[in-house]
């Protein structure tokens, strides 16, 4: 598995395929039984000081932000990260009010993060890694628990970041965020990646999709269900690939 500098990847596979335990290889949390990980074409090895280099470079957003914050107000939980680093208390202030800024949470310093909604610790727990300044941020499941307004908010803030530089990997059970979002896909099932490549690709293999227990993205569904009817022309009436489809919904998100 490759992740290139300035990707927007998702890796999607049913409950129980290994996402999550493959993004715990990532920066060390987990150690592979075989296998090796590189970042930057360093090979990543498993002492105290090569571990804190890789986590600076590699950050983790678990599914649930209650498995990440800890502390008894925002601002101590973000900046747990850089002061465990050696970092100075006025660098980690600066780190600590420049994530909350990017992720919307200006103002919520002072808070126990117990007292947050579930969209407003899942922007906490990314500002905690933010704070690191990483170069890759994985986020397992970001969307979970979420109602459709606050997922959109956190999918937008992932992209904003990802325009900044910002290499983000994703594992997602919602396929309608992947058109719209990804430039490089990963399917995984028990424990192997089976697939990859741009979303258009990914998804024209409609039997391995189904195969993986997944499903198309309803407006690739409804193109697919279109396509079929005899009485309708439609490549000729609209012939509107799952490429055009993609670019139509971003245009309209811009």
């Amino acid at each position: 598995m490759k992740i290139d500098k300035g990707d927007m990847v998702f890796l999607l596979g049913k409950n129980g395929a290994g996402k999550s335990t493959l993004f715990l290889h990532f920066n060390g949390i987990y150690e592979p039984d075989e296998g090796e990980v590189f970042i930057d074409g360093e090979l990543l090895k498993y002492d105290k000081n090569s571990l804190i280099k890789a986590r600076q470079k590699v950050g983790i957003v678990f599914q649930n932000p209650d498995d990440q914050l800890f502390a008894s107000t925002v601002e101590e939980d973000v900046a747990f990260g850089p002061l465990n680093i050696g970092l100075s208390q006025e660098e980690t202030e600066k780190r600590v009010n420049n994530a909350l800024k990017v992720v919307g949470m200006e103002g919520f310093n002072k808070k126990p993060p117990h007292h947050l909604s579930g969209g407003q610790k899942k922007r906490v727990a990314i500002a905690g890694i933010l704070a690191m300044n990483p170069d890759i941020m994985i986020l397992d499941e970001p969307t979970s628990g979420l109602d459709p307004n606050g997922a959109s908010k956190i999918l937008k803030l992932l992209k904003d970041l990802n325009k900044r530089d910002m290499t983000i990997v994703i594992s997602s059970h919602d396929v309608d965020l992947v058109p719209i979002y990804a430039n490089k896909v990963f399917i995984i099932d028990q424990g192997k990646i089976i697939d990859e490549g741009t979303p258009e690709e990914v998804f024209d293999d409609i039997e391995l999709i189904r195969d993986s227990n997944l499903r198309l993205p309803r407006i690739t569904h409804l193109f697919e269900i279109l396509d079929k009817e005899d009485h309708i022309d439609f490549k000729n009436i609209y012939p509107l690939t799952i490429s055009k489809a993609r670019k139509l919904i971003k245009d309209k998100l811009k």
